[in-house]
């Protein structure tokens, strides 16, 4: 046997249907594809789903699996975790140094599971903690810190209001009133 002869087994290879070359064929005149309409034209068809103007399917089902970007970047941390991090004070960047919470994580919640034997400080407004845990932290003989938030834009705009009144006793600059 030479390169040359090689051939697919018989009946494996089906030849393209032709169609549109004449009544002989059996696919002659409309060439398969029935009478008239959007599917028979050159070029005519629709797209995969679509359902004739109809609200598709994938519109009329319900939509759910909203995921909350803070829970994403919110770590969970158990009571008895915090005996991996070294020294009393425990902050966000202490529990991402003893490798208890992830490098991404933005904010921390304390969770009472496990128990403490150590007294520890825990200090930051990123670092939430449950009840039972604050008392569990408390009992062991350590303090729970919450650090104090930015303040409001309500605080930040009152002294630039003060600032702007013009005191009582300052002369006025329209001259031509005195």
């Amino acid at each position: 046997m030479r390169m040359n002869e090689l051939q697919p087994a018989a009946g494996s290879r089906k030849s393209k249907r032709r169609v549109g070359r004449g009544p002989g064929s059996g696919f002659g005149k409309t060439a398969a594809r029935g009478q008239k309409g959007q599917k028979a034209r050159s070029g005519g068809g629709v797209r995969p789903g679509f359902e004739g103007g109809q609200l598709p399917l994938q519109m009329r089902i319900p939509k759910f699996g909203f995921r909350s970007r803070v829970a994403l970047s919110t770590a969970e941390v158990r009571l008895s975790e915090l005996a991996k991090v070294e020294g009393e004070q425990i902050t966000l960047d202490s529990l991402k140094q003893a490798n208890v919470v992830r490098r991404d994580m933005k904010r921390v919640r304390i969770m009472l599971s496990g128990e403490i034997a150590r007294a520890v400080a825990v200090e930051g407004a990123n670092i939430a903690v449950t009840k039972g845990a604050k008392a569990a932290i408390e009992a062991a003989g350590g303090k729970v810190v919450f650090a104090e938030k930015a303040p409001t834009a309500e605080k930040k705009a009152a002294p630039k209001a003060a600032a702007e009144e013009p005191a009582a006793d300052a002369p006025s600059e329209n001259k031509d009133a005195e």
